[in-house]
């Protein structure tokens, strides 16, 4: 869900001057799942543009204490959200854990990197929302600790319908600062992408995993 228009307008903006989105209807991307893509998004490349860096920490950190309050707690999904996370953490002066996706195999064995106690209110941070699988594993661990997960904010989302179906199933609250849809819309606004590319890729959104291209 998106909380504020113009912020998802705003973010889509930035993370398309940098590149950390980009759109290419004409030479798709293909994914590690073998999809075809006419976007490719690492929000990973906003830590590297301090003045983007600090607008997507403090949009995030604005949403936290507006959606869910005082917490204890916020957690980043390792490993593109720990950068972002901890920004946050900071911003709020809270504490900061990240996720892994499995256990390691040696030592402590943690899955959770940081000190964390049973009880405590957490907000999971997240860079990009996909299927939402991924995300929603890294809340599962925090279950296991018995955390009180409050919801999960994130930087985008490719909005797709079983991530929806991912995040209900799972009850988890999801808010983020921009997302697809929102982003074609600026792609328009600002001439990046002309009418004929926007229904090509609403089209993929649509059904990504059988879309082949133009």
């Amino acid at each position: 869900m998106i909380l504020n228009k113009d912020t998802a307008k705003k973010t889509a903006e930035l993370l398309l001057k940098i590149n950390a989105i980009k759109l290419q209807p004409n030479e798709p991307f293909t994914w590690a799942s073998g999809w075809k893509s006419p976007i490719y998004c690492d929000n990973r490349i906003v830590l590297s543009y301090p003045m983007i860096r600090n607008y997507v920490r403090e949009q995030l950190a604005y949403q936290i204490e507006e959606l869910y309050g005082k917490i204890d707690v916020v957690a980043g999904v390792a490993t593109g959200a720990i950068g972002i996370g901890a920004l946050v953490a900071d911003y709020l002066n809270l504490p900061f854990v990240y996720v892994r996706p499995e256990a390691k195999s040696h030592g402590r064995q943690n899955q959770i990197e940081g000190h964390i106690e049973a009880g405590q209110n957490v907000v999971v941070v997240e860079d990009l929302i996909s299927t939402g699988k991924s995300s929603l594993n890294a809340v599962k661990a925090l279950e296991k600790a018995n955390v009180n997960i409050k919801g999960m904010v994130a930087i985008f989302s490719y909005g797709f319908n079983v991530s929806e179906e991912n995040f209900k199933s799972a009850e988890i609250d999801l808010h983020t600062l921009s997302n697809y849809e929102n982003l074609l819309e600026q792609a328009l606004d600002t001439h990046y992408i002309n009418s004929k590319q926007q229904k090509v890729l609403a089209l993929w959104n649509a059904n990504p995993s059988e879309w082949n291209g133009i």
